[in-house]
Parts: structure tokens; sequence; C-alpha cells
């Protein structure tokens, strides 16, 4: 129902999508009209309560509906514990993050969760408060209106396809109410759960078993796809669907700006199917992405799909009727990894030759690291044709990047390890997966100048893409591993601390230091932002190609936007390598301001060039941008 007495920019809003949303929820929810009703109730009474500045934003970024795009985001990826303590303390913090360039803060999850069952902060127990430890809703508020002081967005992860068992809905399911058992899957015994097992995998094999458990408060069987203690929710049930959204949307009139939404494609079960990617995702998703536009426009929606390809591309939904406006580029992320691995370009190359292919609308979130492990789902099917067998190989990439592996100093751990499968994950920072921890325990001066190269030229490779880079928190100033958490009760078989620990603020000081790791990372990272907002070439709606180097150790891509032309080379091989491309325009080096042929390029190993033409008339040639000195 659109009601007359409503605010005429909130009737503007839901009529645009009324009919969409209508007949999707109708068909979703068997033509529920009561439940849907109340859905469009909802929605007015959270647009009456989103504050005027906000409102004011929404406006703003309606009248600029690509305001996230092109080449000036950067994104910083923390966990506010880690960061600085409490919201308050990322706040007081916020100087830092901007002297970053980073403008897109990505704040881990921080909504009430029981210690010692939150995998992380992905149980809630409380979608309305902040965990006490961090602070409050107010808190979050303020600190959302600060970043919107500097010109900062603020993402939030949104945990929706299941709570904690601690959850009010939960707590009142496990005392029998039938009300909020229907809230989740319960069944009376093991016979449709057995049949359920039958068809869908398990996340975590090994750590976590199966897809249900045993609830003896209930006496009955209740669906937990990741962990014991996280119930997934029935989103064949409107009511939990309503109230969802209200809970995102009570986060959106808090000040966030980004929604990531936590394991979409599992969402919605069907008996006799994997629970994954199913068609009524998709309803769900788009109607969620109606709701924003409804309530919230300014508001952008960060799907979390970390699967192939295939099934990553549909999640943006299509032009017409668009899902989420980000998606993770998880697949080249993880083709990175092999690549450092293997010094062999070949794969990525071909991983990246489909990401170039999609349409430029779709807008990627790029990332070397982040708080999750690295998962080998790569493309096997292409590595067949050079004799490589998969379970062999995970176990190669595996064993370099620990440093089993002879000649390897790459410092990273196992994760979830499944040796009936031959399978398992890998945790680690950036620096110590790169070798500079090695290096420095060493104290090999020679290797240290070698990997804080590799750093760097994966940095620039990550800013080389289209879409958003995100950094992870630590990995401006090179932060190694935190084996501490080997000693902690609570964090001691989750492997995936390693690179989850404290920002280290004395090594923060030495950013402005070049004879540091640290300062030499941090100026190196900030010199190559600097040149990436200065030129239209590293727009996200910018041409992009594979350049053909006729060398497996040397990535090649190729950027044209708006009369520039950027020729950019990567080499992933110990040793100095050559990129035999041969382009015909006259190219500068970006980061000497000097000239530099673009044909037959000498690289040192673990290094890089960006080369850059450009075709427009009477431009001077730029210099890289010098950086400011602390006083």
């Amino acid at each position: 129902m659109i009601d007359e007495t409503w605010e005429k920019e909130f009737r503007t809003r839901l009529g645009r999508h009324y009919d969409e949303m209508k007949w999707l929820y109708a068909e979703l929810y068997h033509n529920d009209q009561h439940a849907f009703d109340y859905f469009c109730t909802m929605l007015h009474d959270y647009y009456q309560q989103r504050s005027d500045i906000l409102k004011e934003w929404d406006q703003a970024r309606e009248m600029v509906p690509d305001w996230y795009k092109g080449n000036e985001m950067l994104g910083m990826l923390m966990y506010t514990n880690c960061f600085a303590g409490t919201l308050k303390g990322v706040k007081s913090h916020l100087d830092y993050i901007k002297e970053c360039g980073v403008n897109y803060v990505h704040l881990m999850p921080l909504l009430q969760s029981p210690k010692g069952r939150s995998d992380g902060g992905y149980a809630v127990s409380d979608f309305r408060k902040v965990e006490p430890e961090l602070g409050t809703m107010e808190d979050l508020s303020d600190l959302a209106t600060e970043c919107h002081n500097k010109g900062m967005s603020v993402c939030l992860d949104f945990v929706m396809n299941h709570t904690s068992e601690d959850h009010e809905w939960a707590q009142r399911a496990k005392k029998g109410e039938k009300e909020y058992q229907d809230r989740y899957f319960f069944f009376d015994n093991w016979d449709i759960p057995n049949e359920f097992e039958k068809t869908v995998p398990q996340v975590f094999p090994q750590t976590a078993p199966g897809n249900f458990t045993w609830c003896d408060e209930a006496q009955k069987v209740v669906m937990t796809t990741f962990y014991p203690y996280q119930w997934d929710l029935n989103y064949a049930n409107p009511t939990v669907f309503n109230d969802m959204t209200a809970n995102m949307l009570n986060l959106c009139n808090h000040g966030v700006d980004i929604i990531r939404l936590d394991a979409v494609p599992y969402i919605w079960k069907t008996l006799g199917t994997s629970c994954r990617n199913l068609p009524q995702v998709h309803t769900l998703v788009r109607l969620m992405r109606m709701a924003t536009e409804v309530v919230c426009p300014g508001t952008l929606l960060l799907g979390e799909v970390v699967m192939e390809p295939s099934k990553v591309v549909p999640y943006f939904g299509t032009l017409e009727k668009p899902e989420c406006h980000m998606l993770y580029n998880v697949t080249t992320m993880a083709s990175t990894w092999h690549t450092v691995a293997t010094h062999d370009v070949r794969l990525l190359r071909h991983q990246l030759e489909s990401v170039f292919a999609l349409p430029k609308e779709y807008t990627f979130l790029n990332y070397l690291r982040c708080h999750d492990d690295i998962g080998w789902g790569l493309d096997y099917d292409f590595l067949k044709q050079f004799g490589i067998e998969e379970v062999a190989h995970k176990k190669y990439l595996n064993d370099y990047l620990t440093g089993k592996w002879y000649g390897s100093d790459s410092r990273g751990e196992l994760y979830n390890d499944d040796p009936r499968l031959g399978d398992a994950r890998l945790t680690g920072t950036t620096a110590s997966l790169c070798g500079i921890e090695a290096a420095e325990y060493e104290k090999n001066d020679e290797k240290l100048d070698r990997y804080i190269r590799l750093d760097i030229m994966l940095h620039a490779f990550l800013l080389t893409q289209s879409g958003i880079p995100v950094l992870y928190s630590g990995d401006e100033i090179g932060q190694l591993n935190d084996y501490s958490y080997h000693n902690d009760p609570l964090k001691w078989d989750d492997s995936r601390y390693l690179h989850r620990g404290n920002l280290n603020w004395d090594e923060v000081a030495l950013r402005n230091d070049p004879k540091t790791r640290q300062g030499r990372i941090f100026q190196g990272l900030r010199r190559l932002e600097k040149l990436r907002t200065q030129y239209e070439v590293f727009d996200s709606a910018a041409d992009t190609w594979i350049v053909e180097t006729y060398n497996d150790h040397i990535l090649g891509i190729g950027r044209y936007y708006n009369g520039e032309k950027l020729i950019a080379l990567f080499n992933f091989s110990e040793f100095d390598e050559t990129a035999w491309v041969n382009e015909v325009e006259d190219y500068t080096d970006l980061l000497t301001g000097e000239p530099r042929p673009a044909k037959a390029v000498g690289i040192r190993a673990y290094d890089f060039a960006w080369l850059m033409t450009s075709f427009k008339k009477s431009v001077p040639t730029k210099k890289a941008p010098t950086l400011e000195k602390k006083a």
C-alpha cells in the first residue's frame, strides 16, 4: 500500500519500485498482503527516523549515483578493537586514516556477540547494540558523522544468514515458542536434516562438521550451516525478512553508508539442493536493494560472495534490475597469491581476461588481504593443460606460502586443514607472506629490499585494477604476523587471528622514516595512491586489456581512458626479467617522470612499471607527486 499521507519524497521513491516490490514479495511469500503492507509501513517508519543530515546526504548522492566509482575511492578494513580499542578510539585516529589516503572505512563486525562463541563477531546476539567494550550505537553514529565531515564513507558487516544462539529469537525458540522456532529451521528428528546433508556441502568440515546441531533445550534439531552456535534464519518466513531488513535500515540510520551482506548466497534453503545461490536469494537481495533506494538511497550494498566468477557476477543483477552495488573480487585475490607462489602469471592473466570482459558498470572491491583466509578455489580446468593436479597443487601453494618449500621465505599458517581431502586454506599478513618477516628475522638487508619491492608491487597491481582498492589495516606499514593468538584460549584454534593482531602504533610512528620498513612501505604506497587519483587513466570506466609480454613471469595490463593510455607491467619472478612489449607511442615512467620506451622493458625482480602516454593536446608531462614533509 501507498498511504497518501506519507511524505512526497517517500511516496515518489516507493512508487518508483512499488509494482516490482509487490510482485516479488507476493511471489516469494504466497501473496501475503498483510506482511507486504507491514513491510511498506516499516520502510516509511525508517524513512521518518532518518536524520535530516542523512537525508541531505541521500539527495546529494541521488544526483551523482556513481559517486563511489572513478579513481578516488580507497578503502581500509579494520577491527575496531585491533585498530584503536573502541569506536571513540577510531574517531580519534581519523586524521591518520585520512593521512593514509583512505575515504572508505570498513569496520568489521561490532554488534553484540557472546564471548568465545562469536566467530569474530559473526554470531550476533543483538542487532541493535554495539559490543559494550567497543562502545554504543551513539558512538557509531558519532563516528559516522565525523567520517562524513571528513569526506569518508563507513562500511559495516550485516550478518544476515544467521543469529547467535543467544539472540532473543533463539532463546525464545529454545523455550518452545513456535513463533520463534519458525524463524529458524527446527526439526523433530534427524530424518529431514539427514536428507539435507546428502546435497549440502560442509563449510568447515574439520572445525564444525555437518549442517545441523541438536538443541537440547528444545529437544529438536536446528540448522547451523557455519558453527553450532550460529542458527540459520528461515527467510521463507516473511517476518524474518521484514525484521532483518529493519535491522539493516537501523544501521543505515546510524550513518552506515555501505552494508556488507555477509554470506549472502546461503540465505535461502531448499531440500534437495546445495542451499547455495538459489533463485530466491536474488529475489531477496533485489528487495533489499529497493528497500535502501526507498529509505536511504545514499547506501550501497556490498555482497560477500566468495565463489568463482560465474556464481559471483549474477549478484550484480542486471542494469535494469540491479542487486548489489559492489562485489568482492575474491578470485583475483586468490590468483594473485597463486602467482606469488608459482612466479607464473598465466592463471592470473586468464582470470583477469574474464574480469576485463565484464560491463564497466560492475564495480568490484579489490584487495590483497582481508580478515579472512585465502582459499584455493582456482580454475583447475585451466591449470590441467599445464599438467597441474588440484590436490597436489594446493599442497604446493600451502607449502610455499607457509615457508615449508625449500627457498621460500613466506610465513603463513594453514587454516581449516582437511588432510582427508588434501585441502587447506591459508592465513597471514601481506608482509609476512611476501617474506618481509623472514628477512627481518635473518637481518638480511638484500632480502628485505627484495620483499618490500614485492609488497609494493602487489599493491601497485591492486591499484591498477578497476574498482575500489581496499587495504587491510596494518598493511600500510607492512605489519607482520601476530603469533600471540596461540596463547589465547579464545583464539588458539583459529589461525585467522595470525593476521588479526592489534595495530602497533609505535610502528605507525615510523611511517615517515624512509630508513625503516614501515616508512618505506607507507611512503611507497602513498606515492602510488596519489598517482592513481591524479591520472584519469585509473578511472573505473577505463578500457582494460591484457598486454602480451611474451614472458610467463610478467603480467601486462593496458588501460585507456579519456586520451590517457597506461601500460602496467608486473614481474612476479625472483629474477630480473624482460617484458617483450613493443608499443609505438612515446611513454613516460610515472614513478620517475622520465621518458621510458614501452619496448623490451627490463624489470627488476618483484618490481613493476607504470608507463603512460597521453593523446591530449598541450598536456605537460607530470612528475610523480612529492610527499609532504612532517615537522
